[in-house]
């Protein structure tokens, strides 16, 4: 016996979409990732939440935002992992995903395409203005795009990037406020010129 209609499929797949979350460093993506899928659980949706595993600086298991609010998470080394734990399920999270291969983005439509709902945050440029990742193609695909920012550290605008304040050339460099600050267009390129 077949418990799903027709119009019970159709009315599932036609709530699929992909939410993308980013910005720069210290904008709030996580904290505004953790607050959607808090919201779908209060509803009593089915989430599953997903990380890089080479993101270990808070918490080996949790999405950790800035201000300490977390939420658990299943760290995985390749977005094609997502799929084998995404059946019976709601919503999908995926934070930090600019550390993901390119293969997200076929993931994402895959489970969107299914139904689910998936909210993506991530940084969409790295430390030197450079679209980072699969955040820009999962832009181009998504139903709904919030761009979040950060403050200036230098002058109070909205920030444009996450400026690296260490010597490291490495595209991939895990860090914090030691490591990063948020500036605005104008910053950033003093900042550049200036060789800081």
């Amino acid at each position: 016996m077949n418990l799903f209609t027709e119009d019970m499929k159709e009315e599932t797949a036609s709530r699929g979409r992909i939410e993308v979350i980013c910005g720069s460093m210290f904008s709030g993506k996580t904290e505004e990732l953790i607050r959607r899928l808090k919201r779908a659980k209060f509803a009593h949706q089915r989430v599953e939440i997903f990380k890089p595993a080479i993101d270990t600086r808070y918490s080996e298991q949790d999405v950790v935002s800035h201000d300490n609010n977390t939420i658990h998470s299943t760290p995985i080394e390749s977005s094609g992992s997502i799929l084998l734990f995404t059946s019976e399920i709601d919503v999908v999270g995926i934070d930090e995903a600019q550390f993901f291969d390119d293969g997200l983005v076929h993931v994402c439509n895959e489970l969107a395409n299914q139904g689910i709902r998936v909210i993506v945050a991530g940084l969409d440029m790295d430390y030197k203005g450079i679209p980072f990742g699969p955040i820009p193609a999962l832009c181009a695909i998504a139903d709904e795009v919030t761009k979040v920012h950060a403050i200036c550290v230098k002058c109070g605008n909205l920030a444009y990037l996450s400026h690296r304040t260490v010597k490291n050339d490495k595209r991939v460099l895990l860090g914090e406020q030691e490591e990063y600050e948020p500036l605005c267009r104008r910053c950033y390129q003093k900042a550049v010129k200036e060789g800081k």
